[in-house]
């Protein structure tokens, strides 16, 4: 007789899933919060009289890309960990740092109450969270595809770039929920600081599952082999840097930094770029799954291609079309939904495709690696390098040429992937990937 139940193996990789899920959720609903209040940071915290709006949004961003420029740190240092000691452990530890660093962004004094040691707090407590946040990618990723069962590791780690998409829509949801029901004067003296402390109960949540993660079989098979990683892997980690470039620059371009350049570039008001935003990170979301499921049946590279060949097609047509004051605001609503979901055909297979190029004893390191440099160019400096080319340039398209220009070297990139071990189990992948430096 066939039980009702799931298996012991099946409750595990569900598990593996959530615990590995629920960090990042947390980590982009914090850095897509402080995105969308970017505007309201710079007046709090890098704004002394007689500083103009536009510098103190410059420096808010420099803080913003300085948390991204410590992320590889992390990926190197907890990706070490993981490796040697164990995926849960280092887990735990990084879910714990990520949640006191934001709780404490909510209660940090600002300029007018401390003077200048308000932005050096606030770049402290962004340090610490891009240290958290390098360790997070690469064990979060390492965990779900290990579990996953062969043949679905595109599926299970799309839900990393998922539950980013809900972190970041959490983020947005929060903050257009407080623009509604707080005045202007209330959300900028202190509605702003309770999305960061809503992180303590969240983070807590999050470290509970965690401490019941079991550690993945793959990791338990290699604890006892000694491997060197050697110049395949550093090879395997700028090739997959380059893969997903794109996916790193448009996501941060069309998800985060819309809201900001909505405002100081085109004069719409908070709620109208909230608005935006939260239909960008719809589309985002609604293709990822999907995208990361198809690419378990037809590869990852011709779902990553296309996610990255639209990108370079329809960017600048987009921000022509946003910039257009006879479109009506339901055809700019579908184009910014349009957008979102393009960046979600690479975010889907993204995390599996990374995972698939290292070993099982340097896949934290070298998958967190990988991700993490992408991110601290090509994300972090998003906002910095558009706020910033703008304001000299006085050329409203630049965004578009940002997220075309990256995701034309995306293009290159991902047409090395192979189709290789798409269906194999991960012993298998680590196999080929020793034989031949890359697997995927």
């Amino acid at each position: 007789m066939t039980s009702t139940f799931p298996d012991r193996g099946t409750v595990r990789s569900r598990r593996a899933l959530v615990a590995g899920s629920v960090g990042n959720f947390i980590e982009w609903y914090e850095f897509g919060v402080y995105g969308y209040f970017a505007t309201i940071i710079a007046a709090r915290f890098f704004t002394p009289e007689g500083g103009s709006e536009v510098e103190a949004l410059v420096k808010t961003y420099a803080s913003f890309a300085l948390a991204f420029f410590f992320r590889p740190v992390g990926a190197a240092v907890f990706g070490r960990l993981g490796d040697r000691i164990g995926r849960r452990p280092v887990l735990i530890l990084v879910i714990a740092l990520m949640t006191g660093a934001t709780t404490l962004i909510g209660v940090l004094p600002t300029y007018d109450t401390v003077g200048a040691l308000a932005p050096w707090l606030l770049t402290f407590l962004r340090v610490l969270q891009g240290l958290s946040a390098g360790g997070e990618f690469g064990g979060a990723v390492s965990v779900m595809t290990e579990f996953a069962p062969p043949g679905r590791r595109g599926l299970y780690g799309s839900w990393q770039s998922f539950t980013v998409a809900l972190g970041l829509l959490g983020g947005a949801g929060a903050a257009a929920l407080l623009a509604t029901v707080l005045t202007e004067r209330q959300l900028g003296d202190w509605g702003w600081r309770l999305p960061f402390l809503l992180t303590l109960p969240l983070g807590l949540g999050a470290l509970w599952l965690r401490l019941r993660l079991d550690e993945t079989p793959a990791f338990r098979e290699e604890r006892e082999a000694e491997r060197p990683a050697g110049r395949a892997v550093a090879g395997a980690i700028a090739l997959g840097a380059g893969r997903i470039m794109g996916w790193a620059a448009a996501g941060y371009t069309f998800l985060v930094v819309l809201p900001s350049y909505l405002q100081a570039t085109l004069d719409a008001s908070f709620q109208q770029a909230l608005i935006a935003t939260v239909l960008a990170n719809l589309g985002f979301a609604m293709t990822i799954v999907p995208a990361g499921w198809l690419s378990d049946r037809v590869g990852r590279r011709p779902v990553m291609l296309a996610g990255a060949a639209l990108v370079v097609v329809l960017a600048v047509p987009l921000l022509d079309l946003l910039q257009d004051p006879g479109v009506s605001l339901t055809v700019k609503g579908a184009a910014v939904w349009g957008a979102g979901a393009v960046v979600g055909l690479m975010a889907g297979p993204g995390p599996a495709m990374l995972a698939e190029l290292f070993p099982t004893n340097v896949r934290y390191t070298g998958l967190g690696l990988a991700y993490a440099l992408s991110n601290a160019v090509f994300s972090g400096c998003a906002g910095l390098i558009i706020t910033e080319t703008v304001e000299r340039t006085g050329n409203a398209d630049i965004p578009a040429y940002y997220a075309a220009a990256t995701c034309a070297v995306s293009v290159l990139a991902l047409a090395t992937v192979s189709r290789t071990s798409v269906r194999k189990p991960t012993s298998e992948v680590d196999e080929a990937t020793k034989a031949s430096g890359e697997a995927e």
